[in-house]
C-alpha cells in the first residue's frame, strides 16, 4: 500500500504544485483576499441589521441608516477583485502595480453598461446600477482585468513609455511612463465596447453573464460538483499539499459569485437561490475544525485514544483546532501519507456535505444568507451567523458527531498498530 501510495504522490505532487505556483490563479486568490476586510465589515453591517429579534421595522430603519455599510463594500465586491487582479498581476511582472489596478478596472467599466432598466421597460442611461458591480458582474471583471493587465504590462515591458529627465517627482515620472501603455489598453476596451454597442447591439455584461457565468455558477451549486472539489481538496492534503489554496483558486469565483445572489436575495427578503456559497464551504467543512473536519479527530485523539503520542498530539492540536487551524493535526497524526486513515479523511468530509445539502435543500435547516463569516469562528457560533438561525448551529452539532463515528474506528486502529504507551 505504501509503495502505490509513493508512486501516486510522484504523479500528483508535481501536477499540484504547478498548480499552486501558477500566476494566475495566485493572483486570482490574493484579489479576492484583498476584499476579504471589505466583505467583513459588510457582513457585520448585515446581521446587526438582521438580527432575529428584530421586527420587521426595525430591521428596515436599520437597513435605511446603515445599509450603505453593506452597499460600499459587499455589493461592489467586483471593484476590488478587478482592481485586485490588475494590481497583483502587473506587480508580479513588475511593473507598477497601483497603475494596473487602476487600468484593469477602468477597463472593466468601459465593458459595463451604464443603463438602468426600470420595472415598465424604460431604461434611463447614465446610471451605473450596484448590481453591475456585485455578482452579476464578477466574472467580465475578472476577465476584463486579466486581460487588460497582460495588454498593459506587455506594451509596459516593450519600453512604450514616456521618460521623464531627471530630477522629476517620482508620483510624476510614474505617471508619465504609465500614460501610453494606460491609452493603448484602454482605446483596446473602448473598441470592443463600440463594437459590442454599435454592431451587435448588446454589450459584453450581459453576453459574459449568460454564456459563461451562469452555467458555471449552476455548475459550481450543484452537490456533485462540491463533492468532486472536495475530494480534491482532501486529496491534495493527503500528499501534503495544501488543498484548499489549489481548489480553492479555481471554485472561489464561483462560489463567490453564488454568495453574493444569496445575499441580494436575503436583503430583498426572497427565497435564498443557492444552497452552495462560499460561506456554506466555510462554515460546514472548514468550521467543523479545518480542512478535513477533524476537531472531533482532535477530541478523540486527546481523550479517547491509549497511545501517548496521540495523546500529546491531540492535546496539543485542540486549541488551534477550536479555531479550525489543523495543521497540527494533518502533520502531527500524521495524517499526511498515512494509508490508515485515507479513508476516513475523504469520506468523513463527503458523508457531512451530502447530508447537509440536502437538509437545507429539504427546507428543515436554512441555507447561508451570504453573510461572509471568518473561518476561524468556533463551531456553533459560525453556523447560527451563518444562516441566522440556532439550526445551523444545531447542524454542526450534529456534522461534528458524525464525524466522530466514521473516524472512530480508524483511530482505534492507529492506536493499536503498536503496543500502548500509557502514562
Amino acid at each position: 500500500m505504501n509503495g502505490f501510495m509513493d508512486k501516486l504522490a510522484e504523479k500528483i505532487m508535481p501536477l499540484a504544485n504547478k498548480l499552486g505556483q501558477n500566476r494566475y490563479l495566485t493572483v486570482l486568490r490574493d484579489a479576492f483576499m484583498l476584499s476579504f476586510p471589505l466583505t467583513m465589515f459588510g457582513s457585520i453591517v448585515v446581521v446587526v441589521n438582521n438580527l432575529p429579534f428584530f421586527n420587521d421595522a426595525t430591521k428596515g430603519t436599520l437597513s435605511e441608516l446603515f445599509g450603505n455599510g453593506q452597499n460600499a463594500t459587499m455589493s461592489i465586491m467586483s471593484v476590488f477583485v478587478t482592481f485586485g487582479i490588475g494590481y497583483y498581476l502587473s506587480e508580479s511582472y513588475e511593473v507598477e502595480g497601483i497603475f494596473g489596478g487602476a487600468v484593469s478596472f477602468a477597463s472593466f467599466l468601459i465593458l459595463t453598461p451604464f443603463v438602468m432598466t426600470l420595472e415598465n421597460g424604460e431604461q434611463i442611461s447614465g446610471i451605473l446600477t450596484l448590481d453591475r458591480l456585485g455578482a452579476k458582474g464578477m466574472f467580465i471583471g475578472m476577465l476584463a482585468a486579466f486581460l487588460a493587465a497582460e495588454i498593459y504590462c506587455r506594451v509596459t515591458k516593450r519600453g512604450w513609455q514616456i521618460k521623464m529627465p531627471d530630477g522629476v517627482p517620482p508620483a510624476v515620472t510614474k505617471s508619465f511612463a504609465a500614460l501610453i501603455p494606460a491609452v493603448v489598453t484602454l482605446t483596446v476596451f473602448l473598441i470592443v465596447n463600440a463594437i459590442m454597442t454599435g454592431v451587435f447591439h448588446a454589450n459584453l455584461h450581459d453576453v459574459i453573464y449568460e454564456v459563461i457565468q451562469k452555467p458555471l455558477t449552476g455548475l459550481g451549486s450543484s452537490l456533485p460538483a462540491t463533492l468532486l472539489a472536495l475530494f480534491l481538496v482532501q486529496f491534495l492534503w493527503f500528499f501534503g499539499l495544501h488543498g484548499q489554496i489549489i481548489v480553492n483558486s479555481v471554485m472561489d469565483p464561483i462560489w463567490n459569485t453564488l454568495m453574493l445572489d444569496n445575499l441580494e436575495a436575503y436583503k430583498a427578503g426572497n427565497p435564498l437561490p443557492h444552497i452552495i456559497t462560499k460561506p456554506f464551504m466555510e462554515t460546514f467543512t472548514v468550521g467543523l475544525g479545518g480542512s478535513g473536519m477533524t476537531l472531533a479527530v482532535v477530541l478523540l485523539m486527546a481523550f479517547v485514544l491509549k497511545k501517548k503520542q496521540y495523546r500529546d498530539v491531540g492535546r496539543l492540536a485542540l486549541a488551534p483546532g477550536i479555531f479550525n487551524v489543523n495543521e497540527p493535526a494533518i502533520f502531527g497524526l500524521p495524517i499526511v501519507l498515512n494509508a490508515t486513515i485515507l479513508i476516513p479523511w475523504v469520506l468523513a468530509p463527503l458523508v457531512v456535505t451530502t447530508l447537509n445539502y440536502l437538509v437545507m435543500a429539504a427546507g428543515i435547516v436554512p441555507p447561508p444568507t451570504g453573510v461572509s463569516v471568518p473561518w476561524t469562528v468556533p463551531i456553533v457560533a459560525s453556523g447560527i451567523l451563518a444562516t441566522n438561525s440556532w439550526l445551523g448551529g444545531a447542524l454542526q452539532v450534529l456534522d461534528f458527531i458524525i464525524v466522530g463515528f466514521i473516524w472512530y474506528p480508524f483511530l482505534r486502529i492507529l492506536d493499536r498498530q503498536q503496543s500502548y504507551d500509557i502514562e
